[in-house]
């Protein structure tokens, strides 16, 4: 009997340890350990953006130490200023001549060229140094009421996406020379055209646009330019267009204020005056006689 007690006293005594190695812990215990994870998530999401510019600072300043061949074919975030904190703008330096038609060539007022040019807007000048100011620019075209409020604060992706693409099944809507090569900021457009009319849009006019081209400034933002709205007629329009400047050999009516098959007409072609070249001449040898024929459109000569 005394046996009997002895083993379940001891098997008692065994058994009390582990009971108390098993029981689970307190609900303080549990609650200041929570606290303690939650607290030390919070002070690693405030500093998580600390350390972010931190590292961000401290890979720029040693990028900036290898200098640019050491880096060749990374690309950085782009910036909405150029170096050295500029803000750089394309601009179209010529207006265009307008009315314009297809298949015509896209020039100047009075035929002149089309010059462009790249702008640090923070001082008005045109941007002669540097990378930049050899860059490549693709000319495009861009719906006519893009920017109508004219607010200039629009981003890339806007621009993009008020580029006009050609009508299925028809060619691109403008060819020849549509890119630019700048030279110490300044460029001239070449000769290009428009294949189709701008009547089958919403504003029925288009805009030019400028573009940094792909592969270039990398990383820099450069806000691309726009012109003014217009339309773009049909060729069988330009039958009445007016030349800019006139040849000596284009019909009189070619001339400003001289309307095609017109009473002014009409009396000027009566009098011999079929020309340019038949009207300079009449300027010169007979003024009193051009007044004569056309008193009330020259009164002024």
């Amino acid at each position: 009997m005394n046996e009997k007690r002895g083993l379940e006293a001891a098997a008692a005594g065994d058994g009390r340890p582990e009971a108390k190695r098993s029981r689970p812990p307190a609900l303080a215990s549990v609650i200041v350990e929570a606290l303690k994870v939650d607290s030390l998530q919070r002070l690693c999401s405030s500093l998580e953006p600390i350390l972010r510019r931190v590292v961000s600072e401290e890979v720029e300043r040693a990028l900036g130490k290898l200098g640019p061949a050491a880096i060749t074919g990374r690309s950085s975030p782009k910036r909405i200023e150029g170096p050295g904190g500029r803000n750089l703008q394309l601009q179209f330096r010529t207006r265009l001549s307008l009315p314009l038609f297809t298949g015509g060539k896209v020039e100047g007022e009075q035929g002149a060229a089309i010059h462009v040019v790249l702008l640090d807007t923070g001082n008005g000048c045109v941007v002669s140094s540097g990378l930049e100011s050899s860059s490549k620019l693709d000319i495009v075209v861009l719906e006519g009421d893009f920017n109508n409020e004219d607010e200039e604060g629009w981003t890339e992706e806007e621009f993009d996406s008020h580029i006009v693409k050609e009508r299925e099944g028809k060619r691109p809507i403008i060819t020849g020379d549509i890119q630019v090569t700048l030279k110490e900021g300044v460029g001239t457009i070449g000769e290009f055209t428009f294949t189709d009319n701008s009547s089958w849009i919403r504003s029925r006019k288009f805009r030019l646009g400028l573009k940094i081209a792909s592969g270039f400034c990398e990383g820099v933002r450069i806000r691309e330019a726009k012109t003014e709205a217009f339309m773009v007629k049909d060729h069988r329009g330009e039958l009445y267009k007016k030349h800019y400047p006139p040849a000596l050999k284009d019909e009189v009516w070619r001339l400003e204020k001289i309307g095609k098959d017109g009473s002014f007409h009409k009396r000027l072609n009566k009098s011999g005056i079929l020309t340019v070249e038949d009207f300079l001449r009449l300027v010169v040898r007979d003024p009193q006689k051009l007044r004569t024929v056309s008193s009330f459109l020259f009164h002024g000569l």
